[in-house]
């Protein structure tokens, strides 16, 4: 825990892009405009509204709407994490092995994956921290506690079900055969805060499920199977492996290895105790539940199953070690080597002064290059607007959280509009998304803020687009291949 700590409070906060949207959530809450994005307009923007009130209760607690969000979330992140590294030695002595959990626990408090998120402001932390809490809670046969890590889960990213509705059915299908309790308090604890949630959601936004699903099917295009590469990708290396054998070999060795020590694992432990079910199948699970429907894959939608995957590992490697030798100082000595270099291999990935942002050392992965650009935008913009003008861009969470100004979502995250207009044409596309012209043409927006790429087919090519807008300032990128970050205002 001590070590999970260090490794988060050591770099501070970098707060991705997306946290931002979450933070201006939460601002909006304590400024009394109410649970929206843009006052006035009831959309559900966001995937996580219990992380989004917890940042708007510790929020009034420290500053009102003039908190520090991005470390308010790092404290939530920190301790969330803190808690992940004990309850997996805990699943790791409940499952037979407590060096297997604690290496488990070990790793996740320095892992790349772990720590990245955490710093970055996102309620990946959190979310890890109730689906391990969940598990545990069951295994320790705390029905109401089960129930209402369940429904907390839930209401912080609705994926958790692929953990908690398994676990669900396993412990309805045990309470039938008269192996498990179903008390009435836990059905309460899992089903009051869902319900509450639910019944404000319809009532407050017309519609539970958040804009955001929808946004994110139809404004992004991928190739097929593109979802299913980067998770065998990411399966394939859990310990970074590439810092120690490259990528390709990495990958190669990684497909096969780690699914087959998975597997053993999932074997041993279910033997030991049939209550783990439902969290040995859920990385699987996991990996199918993204595979087939080829979403884009943002790289906090990798961190989720990784505690698990690596449990699993864990286990399945002391199972192949205690098969070859009986001896106990064999199997600590090769188990210790094998976690010491997978620690190696995490931190190698690990800078001791970035590039960019904060000079404190933090996991490469960490890169807030684009929110850096977003910033120096936001603060031009800011300076140069007018009271009642509405900001348009592709990537909108720096940008609305410094600059305050209405937003018109380009991706549609927090804008329904901005869904009418897609999908477009492929040949739009330079990379997996591009700004609508038509949608840009028909709401006017005073400004324009896009990353040369979004329109380089499309938008800038557009003459009524030209003609209506100028462009003022260029900031200099090659993000995703762009020719500069691109700030547009609309002719007088």
């Amino acid at each position: 825990m001590a070590l999970a700590i260090l490794a988060r409070v050591i770099p501070g906060p970098r707060t991705i892009d997306d946290a931002y949207i979450t933070f201006r959530y939460a601002r909006n809450l304590l400024s009394g405009y109410g649970f929206v994005y843009n006052p006035g307009e009831k959309v559900l923007g966001t995937t996580t509204p219990l992380y989004t009130l917890l940042l708007a209760g510790m929020g009034m607690l420290t500053g009102g709407q003039d908190a520090d969000f991005s470390s308010l979330a790092l404290a939530i992140n920190t301790v969330a994490d803190g808690i992940t590294c004990l309850l997996l030695w805990n699943l790791g002595k409940k499952a037979g092995s407590s060096g297997a959990g604690l290496a488990a626990g070990i790793l996740w408090a320095i892992a790349p994956f772990s720590v990245t998120f955490a710093i970055g402001g996102m309620e990946t932390s959190l979310v890890v921290c109730l689906l391990t809490g969940g598990v545990w809670a069951f295994l320790e046969r705390r029905y109401a506690l089960t129930g209402g890590l369940g429904a907390l889960a839930f209401l912080t990213r609705v994926d958790t079900t692929l953990l908690f509705a398994p676990l669900g059915l396993f412990w309805v299908i045990q309470a039938l055969r008269g192996r498990e309790k179903m008390p009435l308090r836990a059905i309460v604890a899992a089903g009051l805060p869902v319900a509450l949630w639910l019944i404000f959601s319809i009532t407050f936004f017309g519609n539970p499920i958040p804009q955001s699903v929808q946004a994110k099917i139809l404004a992004y295009r991928l190739e097929p199977g593109a979802a299913l590469i980067r998770l065998l990708q990411h399966y394939a290396t859990p310990f970074m492996d590439y810092n120690l054998l490259g990528y390709p070999a990495s990958v190669m060795v990684g497909l096969f290895l780690y699914p087959f020590l998975a597997l053993v694992g999932t074997f041993t432990v279910f033997r030991r105790e049939p209550r783990f079910l439902p969290y040995l199948l859920y990385p699987w699970l996991y990996f199918v539940a993204f595979a087939l429907p080829n979403p884009l894959i943002f790289r906090w939608y990798l961190t989720p199953p990784l505690p698990a995957w690596i449990f699993l590992i864990f286990f399945g490697g002391a199972r192949v070690i205690s098969s070859l030798s009986k001896r106990r100082w064999v199997i600590l000595g090769v188990g210790a080597t094998l976690t010491g270099l997978a620690m190696v291999s995490m931190l190698l990935d690990w800078r001791w002064r970035p590039d960019h942002g904060p000079a404190r050392p933090a996991p490469d992965m960490a890169y807030i290059q684009l929110e850096l650009l977003y910033k120096e935008a936001a603060q031009w913009v800011k300076e140069m607007a007018q009271p009642g003008d509405t900001l348009a861009a592709g990537d909108v969470g720096v940008l609305g959280f410094d600059t305050n100004l209405g937003i018109l979502d380009l991706v549609g995250l927090n804008s329904p509009i901005a869904t009418r207009y897609y999908p477009l044409n492929s040949d739009l596309y330079v990379i997996n998304y591009a700004v609508s012209p038509q949608l840009i043409l028909d709401t006017r927006p005073d400004w324009v803020v896009i990353l040369e790429v979004y329109g380089r087919r499309g938008l800038l090519r557009e003459p009524k687009f030209l003609q209506e807008y100028h462009l003022v300032k260029t900031i200099e990128t090659d993000m995703y291949g762009s020719k500069g970050l691109l700030i547009f205002s609309r002719k007088p």
